[in-house]
């Protein structure tokens, strides 16, 4: 459960029925009033880790880039491929996240104008006519993560409900999944769960719910009829790297049907050279980083030959376990802004 040091609202959203009943939930916090989220989300003089360990909450409309075309590489669509963003930074504290070295401010911006998202959705998969279309959420932040407030999952449900040549993938961390649960399950609404072996999720993923936890909460979506992906992202270079991902596989293939997953696949790590070196200015002692020993591109990254290592030998482990025609190679972790 977040515990936010503040609600920011915008100005022209207070009135929404949407923000009227999160102001409820937070009644026990500061409200404040602010004419556009970028007074406080963009000035320039914050610290985004003092900030991350306890941010405000921004309530706040969207007016313009509702929906963008999704990244080169990005998820398993190979056209009409998009994505939407209804909250920006993300609850959890992964250090390799690129978000802390994009965004100036920990604060999360929710944008409660859904109604605008679902139209503009509703024109992309109009143009795209009779042609598959591909939607991410969890781009930005976790699908998932702040549902309790957001509303988010229940109301893009029924959205995606009416559009069944359209797909949703929630990319997700989470193991709040009451409002999936509440739903019959849609074939075109993909839940993608990521996991990292125990040595990573121990060291550089704060925040993050137990393993034990989204194991049980993928099982009870699968159960439920969910359609559930598996996103291994990003691949980091460690000693014993290796044995960790053949102790993930057995414990997570040992837990669900294999014969029922969606897709599965892997991510290298990738970041923007500036937001690398925003990061390592945040964290300087922090050992993950000095093994990102090349800049390809204008994006840091592990050598190639680490790279190709690291992914064949991962490739192989996995074939043990899936078979090959679910799975995707994802190209990049994230694409400059």
């Amino acid at each position: 459960m977040p515990a936010f040091s503040a609600l920011y609202i915008e100005d022209p959203c207070r009135s929404l029925p949407r923000v009227q009943d999160i102001l409820k939930k937070c009644a026990d916090i500061p409200h404040i009033r602010c004419e556009r989220y970028g007074e406080v989300f963009n000035p320039a003089a914050q610290n985004f880790r003092v900030q991350k360990k306890r941010p405000g909450l921004i309530l706040a409309k969207k007016y313009q880039n509702r929906v963008l075309p999704a990244p080169p590489g990005y998820g398993f669509g190979n056209a009409n491929s998009y994505y939407f963003s209804h909250l920006l930074n993300c609850p959890y504290d992964c250090r390799y996240c690129f978000l802390q070295g994009m965004y100036r401010s920990a604060h999360y911006v929710l944008f409660v104008n859904y109604e605008d998202f679902e139209k503009e959705i509703a024109e992309t998969i109009e143009k795209c006519g009779d042609a598959p279309s591909y939607f991410y959420a969890g781009y930005d932040s976790d699908s998932l993560a702040l549902e309790q407030y957001s509303g988010f999952v229940n109301y893009f449900l029924n959205v995606f409900k009416n559009f069944p040549q359209a797909y949703l993938e929630l990319r997700t961390k989470s193991a709040q999944i009451r409002s999936l649960l509440r739903h019959e399950a849609l074939p075109n609404v993909v839940i993608a769960l990521s996991f990292s072996p125990e040595t990573v999720a121990a060291q550089w993923e704060d925040r993050v719910p137990a393993f034990s936890k989204r194991i049980a909460a993928a099982k009870k979506l699968e159960e439920a009829g969910w359609p559930i992906a598996l996103r291994f992202e990003p691949l980091i270079d460690y000693k014993g790297v290796q044995a960790d991902y053949q102790q993930l596989f057995i414990r997570i293939f040992d837990a669900l049907d294999v014969n029922k997953l969606h897709s599965v696949s892997t991510g290298l790590f990738r970041m923007p050279k500036t937001y690398f070196q925003n990061i390592v200015k945040l964290y300087p002692d922090e050992a993950l980083f000095a093994t990102h020993d090349e800049t390809r591109q204008g994006m840091a990254a592990h050598s190639k030959e680490i790279e190709t290592a690291q992914r064949r030998n991962l490739e192989k482990m996995l074939f043990d376990f899936i078979p090959q025609r679910i799975y995707y190679r994802c190209a990049l972790a994230c694409e400059p802004a």
